[in-house]
């Protein structure tokens, strides 16, 4: 971006993210920079345009950036083409052009094409008027003359004529065509529904398509962000587009001129100041030292040029310094939404819009580029929060980011794995973790699956969730792992911090994580996820829960669980779309031996459903099944898988299989057998299943009768499951069995007067 001491209109190109970009300067210019509002202006692109007709955008430098993209810069780049070709191809200003027999004739055409060739630079509707004009009167002024002299006119009014269709044939008149019924010579106005730049402030790179297309319809309308920092969501439909537009105002867009001046000066202060590698580590202390010192400057800046800034403007002015310069810019206002699931850029970044997977309508398309310098510097701090590398031998990174309570997943592809340059996909977690009670009010699961999936993880199964991405696998196991009595030690090992710990710890679960090697990398100074689960067992007796079984951990996963070192719930996620896509990979993919696949328990199958017209789907468990123990090499084929409930599509239900119903389930039956009144009672267990369904589903009543959802989340859902294993455990010492006839009222009891304590 060209230094504010450069020379007033002064240009360059700069290659940037596979595109070549003028940079003209505007700053001390005595008005804003419109190639629509001010001939001067046009006429000087289009020289410039002349000089360097490999251009794809033009950005123009002042308090704020104006920038035309491609759509814009190929009209004018067409007229610099045009205005090349008339005068150095064509000719058109050249004796033999203009006469063919009398010289005395020279002279007045050669003003008229010349004024002709000069207006096309300025303003080439008024050009295009104008030389219609000289054709009338050509036509006119040689209906008046003798044979002697009307051919050579005839000859000069097929050369305009050709020159008219060449002009008629570019973009902008065929543009402006629509608008030119009542238009007055030197009237600029239709340029300005032609050529509308994107305004950006000066003090971010990244690009923000502020227009709203005239061809749509806007479909809903939210805010997200703190009060201090609002942004605005429109959700956008244009006709004949499937993908709608997920269309951002951001408070860094709404700025008024004093404040963009004094951010873009202490932006340029902030810059010198970076934070080091090591500092990166600490991404929430390094934010609030910086945002501290961001108010001290802005303080000063506006008080040496006499602003008045309160509290409240202040603390907004802080937030978008922040972020920035140390923070990730507009990917940081995206990941405020809390319906946002995946954020997506697509190399080459600058010329691609951001893409979004929103909860209420699927993927859209974003009004947001990044510039290749804000890519750049993204993926630099990623390396450095991770400590982990990403180059030419390194071309994956996997991390997280963690901003208040945002989390996010973040994997950045670039070369050679990407020959386009720098890609990122963002996942964003919820801000507290999913719970049962949560999914059954969507319908991922029902209450009864509910039930059954907390009977399972209370009796210390080994389970495995599978599905394709963005299935939901890891916020199912994050549910189940409210599911866990919070005496219980958990273990947690992943290589990329997806799972809910530090909500289950600030719950006071006794909880341990265990950050691992990614199962990309070949090296680096993080222990491996085999390593990590041998460590896990010399931990004392805890619950284990693997983020992802990916790689060869998967060998040291089986080798526990057959030699019994785990006594508690074992849990993981894994690709898979069934049973037997999960055998396949653990056994053929990942080199278990086929026989230690019998220590999986159970398989819980998650994947999205799509709707009859394709453009949406909907994420739901669709299986859930046993591995049973006495096939001997292949599962499917000996019937080692036995589906204990199955979606149907019809009622949007998971049901109950047969062999579920009829009790024929080993898995059930064993964890019954270590418990005194339910070994061979199998109405008991039924009981107890239905009771702990019965229990989430009066959660989801309770919230959408007091109309606060509260009580879904993850701090009331693990009130409630104390209260449900203490009652249980009174009920049990009084009449031998926690039967749901007894249990469920006296939980009713208490589900009430918390409710009224606590106000809901």
């Amino acid at each position: 971006m060209p230094d504010t001491e450069e020379k007033l209109y002064s240009y360059e190109v700069r290659r940037e993210g596979g595109e070549d970009i003028l940079y003209v300067n505007y700053l001390g210019a005595p008005y804003v920079p419109s190639v629509a509002d001010y001939p001067d202006v046009m006429s000087r692109t289009i020289d410039a345009l002349i000089e360097n007709p490999n251009v794809s955008r033009i950005i123009f430098t002042q308090q704020k950036n104006y920038n035309y993209d491609f759509k814009e810069t190929v009209i004018l780049l067409e007229i610099a083409q045009l205005y090349t070709y008339f005068l150095r191809q064509e000719k058109i200003l050249s004796q033999e052009k203009l006469v063919t027999s009398y010289s005395q004739f020279f002279t007045q055409r050669y003003n008229e094409v010349f004024s002709f060739l000069l207006l096309l630079r300025q303003d080439p509707i008024s050009a295009y008027f104008e030389l219609k004009k000289i054709i009338i009167q050509a036509k006119i002024f040689s209906d008046k003359l003798d044979l002697t002299y009307k051919k050579d006119y005839e000859s000069y009014i097929h050369f305009l004529e050709r020159i008219l269709v060449l002009l008629e044939n570019t973009r902008m008149i065929k543009l402006a065509i629509p608008y030119l019924d009542n238009y007055k010579k030197g009237d600029r106005e239709i340029y300005n529904r032609i050529l509308k730049p994107d305004v950006i402030p000066n003090f971010t790179f990244t690009r923000l398509v502020y227009d709203i297309p005239e061809d749509s319809e806007i479909i809903d309308q939210y805010e997200i962000g703190e009060d201090y920092d609002r942004s605005v969501v429109t959700i956008l439909k244009r006709k004949n587009e499937a993908k709608l537009i997920y269309h951002l105002n951001s408070p860094e867009n709404s700025l008024d001129e004093d404040s963009n001046m004094i951010l873009n000066l202490a932006r340029s202060v902030l810059i010198e100041h970076q934070p080091k590698a090591e500092e990166f580590t600490d991404v929430e202390r390094i934010r609030q030292v910086f945002f501290n010192i961001a108010k001290d400057l802005l303080q000063d800046l506006a008080q040496t040029k006499n602003m008045k800034l309160n509290y409240l403007d202040m603390n907004k002015l802080a937030t978008i310094l922040v972020r920035q310069t140390i923070g990730f810019g507009l990917v940081e206002v995206l990941l405020q939404d809390k319906k946002l699931q995946d954020i997506v850029l697509n190399a080459p970044i600058p010329t691609t819009n951001i893409f979004v997977r929103h909860q209420d309508f699927d993927e859209c398309s974003t009004n947001i580029l990044p510039s290749q310098s804000d890519v750049d510097s993204w993926a630099a701090k990623f390396r450095m929060i991770s400590g982990r590398p990403l180059d030419e031998a390194n071309p994956i990174l996997d991390t997280q980011l963690e901003i208040g309570k945002i989390r996010a997943r973040i994997a950045i592809i670039q070369n050679p794995l990407s020959p386009d340059g720098l890609a990122y996909a963002i996942r964003r977690h919820r801000e507290e973790p999913w719970t049962l009670p949560l999914y059954v009010q969507n319908k991922m699961i029902n209450s009864f699956t509910a039930g059954l999936l907390s009977f399972l993880v209370d009796g210390a199964r080994t389970i495995l969730i599978a599905g394709t991405r963005s299935s939901g696998k890891s916020s199912l196991l994050g549910s189940l792992m409210l599911e866990i009595i919070p005496k219980h030690r958990i273990i947690v090992i992943e290589d990329s911090l997806e799972l809910p710990v530090e909500s289950l710890r600030k719950l006071e679960y006794d909880i341990l994580r265990m950050k691992v090697r990614s199962a990309l990398l070949k090296t680096t100074t993080e222990v491996s996820a085999d390593d990590g689960i041998r460590t896990s067992l010399r931990l004392g007796d805890s619950c284990l829960i693997v983020g992802e079984v990916r790689s060869v951990e998967a060998k040291a996963l089986y080798e526990a669980m057959r030699v019994g070192a785990l006594a508690n719930v074992v849990a993981g996620t894994i690709h898979g779309a069934s049973p037997y896509g999960v055998f396949d990979r653990v056994v053929n993919d990942l080199d278990v031996p086929a026989t230690s696949f019998k220590a999986t328990d159970i398989i819980a199958v998650c994947n999205p459903i799509k709707t009859a017209d394709g453009l949406h789907s909907i994420r739901r468990m669709v299986q859930l099944a046993e591995v049973r123990k006495h096939w001997k090499e292949d599962p499917q084929s000996e019937k080692g898988f036995v589906d204990l409930l199955n979606y149907n599509i019809e009622t949007d239900e998971l049901e109950p299989s047969d062999d579920l119903i009829n009790g024929d389930s080993e898995i059930l039956k064993d964890i019954a057998s270590n418990v005194k009144g339910w070994a061979g009672n199998w109405d008991g267990i039924y009981d107890n299943i239905l009771l702990r369904g019965k229990i989430k589903q009066e959660i989801v009543n309770t919230a959408k009768k007091i109309g606060n959802n509260q009580i879904l989340e993850a701090g009331f859902n693990t009130l409630a499951n104390h209260a449900f294993h203490r009652i249980s455990d009174e009920v049990r010492q009084e009449v031998g069995l926690p039967v749901g006839e007894r249990v469920f009222p006296m939980w009713q009891k208490w589900l009430n007067n918390e409710i009224k304590t606590k106000k809901f």
